[in-house]
């Protein structure tokens, strides 16, 4: 390897960041599972030494934490986020929520899952997350005019039906899976 590219090398992986390791985790994460999130593969994948690796996290557990809150911040408080801030009221900010969920492949989600399935720490924080969710979906449904637990009970058909949609797969059409949450939408917003 001649000097240049070492050198070339060397300032590539300096310019790394946390961030872009917590990204090509996510990545290895949706497409091959948690137990392939590793430091020497990840490295290898990014074109850098393991080196640059441990500048940014103290062991491979670390960027697991990092992996997961990075998911977590995006995947819930990030769309709560979204959709608080479109404003408007409850019945369009759920419908917006709805929206944002289904872009979602649910690949990330679904290796969450799995790997929550063999880890009881992230079980505990995936049963956090699902709550938060869960929480912000009925907390629209009551502002919209439902009792609480009318409101819950809707807030859970459409929650599992997304989640259970990402575990089952059965669409990739984008066009046909927002026509169909709409769909949801305007059914479950009616009142009884």
């Amino acid at each position: 390897m001649s000097i240049r590219h070492r050198m070339a090398k060397r300032n590539d992986a300096s310019n790394l960041t946390r961030q872009d390791w917590i990204r090509q985790g996510l990545q290895v994460l949706a497409k091959s599972g948690v137990e392939a999130v590793r430091v020497e593969p990840l490295a290898k994948l990014m074109g850098v030494t393991k080196g640059s690796f441990y500048w940014h996290f103290k062991n491979r557990g670390d960027l697991l934490e990092a992996v997961f809150q990075a998911w977590m911040e995006r995947q819930t408080y990030g769309i709560i986020e979204q959709v608080e801030e479109l404003g408007g009221d409850a019945t369009n900010k759920l419908l917006y929520l709805f929206e944002l969920a289904v872009q979602d492949d649910g690949r990330v989600e679904n290796a969450i899952r799995a790997w929550a399935t063999h880890d009881a720490k992230i079980t505990t924080l995936l049963a956090q997350v699902d709550q938060r969710r869960l929480d912000y979906t009925q907390d629209l449904f009551v502002q919209i005019g439902f009792a609480p637990a009318e409101a819950l009970v809707r807030a859970r058909m459409v929650y599992y039906a997304l989640v259970g949609e990402f575990t089952i797969g059965t669409r990739s059409d984008q066009a046909e899976r927002l026509a169909e949450i709409r769909l949801q939408h305007a059914i479950l917003t009616q009142p009884t």
